[in-house]
């Protein structure tokens, strides 16, 4: 296996002035011995320049540009051209925390037996201070199989965010990427994840989460109405149908 974890971010036009904060987070990390990152910024259309935002001589950088078709479309088109053996997302406009990844990578190789993490989260408001808050946060550790769709189908939220998720590169391309909506794709892939694999919370926090103006989930489309209802709807039957899956491959 490669030492190489892939960040995966999305970027439109009113993003990409969050960019540059991004990448000093990136550059802050300090992650295991002979471990390296990759970030794989894919454009969403050709009109965004994200490269204006970023150095030019820093090789672990790699922008690319494809048609509009949404941040999990972007998502799943940077994760095409990424290499490493785990894949973080992280969306242009929030920012690590230190040692977010050595966490990650530590929980990984600690634990073949677990194929995700998530952890926990802090707001970032535009006057840059910071909110804790609290999802209703499982306890630190091992997410059994089917507990994130448990809880998500009780409360139609996720106990976890999944603006948090590392992923083991096998089980991320298995499942396709992200789902191809125009929101909660996210959420589709933390809940197909839970279907089929256990994962691991971690109790520090790993991201700080930019609230801002421009942000897509501001959009009133994004918490109720005809197009909320089909996104929730299609997300619920495919984990109900992977879950139902691999419990008949699950051995008695």
């Amino acid at each position: 296996m490669n030492s190489v974890i892939s960040i995966v971010t999305p970027v439109h036009r009113e993003s990409v002035k969050y960019l540059p904060d991004a990448y000093a987070s990136l550059r802050a990390q300090e992650l295991p011995e002979g471990w390296s990152w990759e970030w794989c910024i894919q454009e969403d259309g050709h009109e965004v320049h994200a490269s204006s935002e970023l150095p030019t001589d820093d090789p672990r950088i790699r922008i690319s540009a494809s048609r509009p078709g949404g941040p999990h479309v972007a998502r799943t088109m940077a994760l095409a051209r990424s290499s490493g053996a785990y894949v973080k997302t992280l969306d242009s406009d929030d920012q690590l925390t230190p040692g977010a990844l050595s966490r990650d990578i530590a929980v990984l190789e600690n634990n073949p037996e677990i194929d995700w993490t998530t952890s926990r989260v802090t707001d970032l408001l535009e006057d840059g201070s910071t909110v804790s808050f609290e999802l209703g946060d499982p306890a630190p550790g091992r997410l059994p199989q089917s507990s994130a769709y448990t809880f998500w189908a009780k409360h139609q939220r996720p106990q976890v965010h999944p603006a948090t998720l590392c992923v083991r590169r096998r089980l991320v391309v298995l499942l396709g990427g992200w789902m191809a909506l125009p929101a909660s794709g996210d959420t589709g892939l933390l809940l197909a994840l839970d279907a089929l694999a256990s994962g691991w919370f971690i109790a520090e926090v790993g991201l700080l989460y930019r609230k801002h103006v421009g942000q897509i989930t501001n959009s009133p489309a994004h918490r109720g109405g005809e197009e909320w209802e089909a996104r929730m709807s299609l997300i619920r039957e495919r984990a109900a149908a992977l879950d139902a899956w691999a419990s008949e491959k699950t051995p008695n």
